[in-house]
């Protein structure tokens, strides 16, 4: 039985009609950029996320880049970021004339490591972007802590994470700007690009929406250089469309990561978390958490942080990773490589990393990582197939 990695045919088709009906309410309005359906949208998607402000803009790499642009981030200025994630961090922290400085992560979480962070301020540090990366909040109260003693500004990129909690705060929520993005594949995703920044603050509000359409206020007149970052209104209405559904989704996906550490933790060489399962703070107890050995390790909850699961990502020890995908492929079950190559191993990066630098954690995950489906439409059957065809992986070792 096939499996793909993704759905989303399966997730429109019970949506068909109401897609088609905000395109026709789009077609007829003849308001295609911002108005009434961004407006609408932005209202509710700050109400579920509990922000003062949500502003749409045109992808989640754009959040990104106008969250540093509203910050005055810019040549001179460095910012830390992890390096174990998707490239639209560190590639706009660059954008602005700034240098991304890579953090290394932590192994049980995947996300960046709050004490990398510290040993990586400096003088020209201005801001932090932790990622809440496959889902899961990065270690925000330390983040915040280290932040306010540095003086420091936080921008929480959450493009995998809208749902997810910390504490009981929403993903975003706690720096100064945090960013969504809502690329198909994402947990809310759209039939196209789309982003969104959100902020508790009124004055980075006014700036953020300044600066997302060309920094004119009122038309035509240039106080501030801005770009054109909006988001189209059919965008917003179809994403309108399946934001009431988000917590179904959600519940979904956490019922079929569920299944995945039940099935799956039972087999032999199969472990739920690490070793000793202590979250950002393995680095002081057990080194980088790997292990020589073939062996599968399980993505954990961590206590205290909401999980939403846009990816169920193992970690494959002993140089079996690829073998265990190509294994998943003839199968013809869906799998992904999250991410191949860590940032500070980048060759865009080459000038302003260290010739020196290792960062241990991201390097080890960058050749351990793979995620299989967990997408909310995910039959039983499917799960079933899934796990069946890792346990043959494993007997087969």
């Amino acid at each position: 039985m096939a499996v793909p990695l993704l759905d989303l045919k399966a997730q429109h088709a019970p949506l068909e009609r109401a897609l088609k009906d905000a395109f026709e309410r789009v077609l007829r309005s003849g308001q295609y950029i911002l108005g009434p359906e961004i407006e609408n949208f932005e209202r509710s998607l700050a109400e579920y996320v509990g922000a003062r402000h949500a502003i749409s803009v045109s992808s989640g790499t754009d959040a990104i880049l106008l969250a540093l642009m509203v910050l005055g981030i810019g040549p001179g200025d460095e910012v830390i970021c992890p390096s174990f994630t998707f490239f639209a961090t560190a590639g706009c922290v660059a954008r602005t004339g700034a240098t991304p400085v890579f953090a290394d992560s932590c192994p049980v979480c995947f996300n960046i490591d709050p004490d990398d962070i510290v040993a990586r301020i400096t003088p020209r540090t201005k801001a932090i972007i932790p990622v809440h990366l496959f889902g899961q909040p990065a270690a925000m109260d330390r983040i915040l802590e280290t932040a306010k003693r540095h003086n420091l500004r936080v921008i929480e990129d959450a493009a995998q994470s809208l749902g997810a909690k910390f504490r009981g705060q929403s993903a975003g929520t706690m720096g100064a700007f945090g960013i969504f993005s809502f690329f198909p594949s994402k947990n809310l995703g759209c039939l196209g690009d789309g982003g969104l920044l959100v902020t508790n603050d009124d004055s980075l509000a006014e700036r953020a929406r300044l600066l997302r359409t060309h920094g004119a206020k009122p038309k035509y007149y240039h106080n501030y250089i801005g770009a054109n970052f909006r988001m189209d209104a059919l965008q917003a209405a179809l994403l309108a469309v399946k934001l009431p559904l988000l917590a179904s989704y959600a519940k979904s996906r956490a019922a079929n990561a569920s299944f995945y550490a039940d099935r799956l933790s039972k087999i032999p060489g199969v472990l739920l978390g690490q070793p000793d399962n202590q979250c950002c703070a393995v680095s002081k107890t057990s080194g980088d958490g790997s292990s020589s050995n073939f062996q599968i390790s399980l993505p954990l909850e961590i206590p205290g942080r909401h999980h939403v699961w846009n990816q169920y990502t193992l970690r494959v020890t002993g140089g079996r990773r690829d073998a265990l995908r190509d294994w998943l492929t003839s199968r013809e079950i869906g799998s992904e490589i999250y991410y191949p190559v860590p940032m500070h191993q980048q060759e865009c990066f080459a000038a302003c990393v260290p010739p020196t630098l290792r960062l241990p954690v991201a390097e080890r995950l960058a050749g351990e990582s793979l995620s299989i489906p967990v997408f909310p439409e995910l039959t039983g059957d499917q799960k079933e197939e899934v796990t069946s065809a890792i346990s043959k992986f494993i007997c087969n070792q």
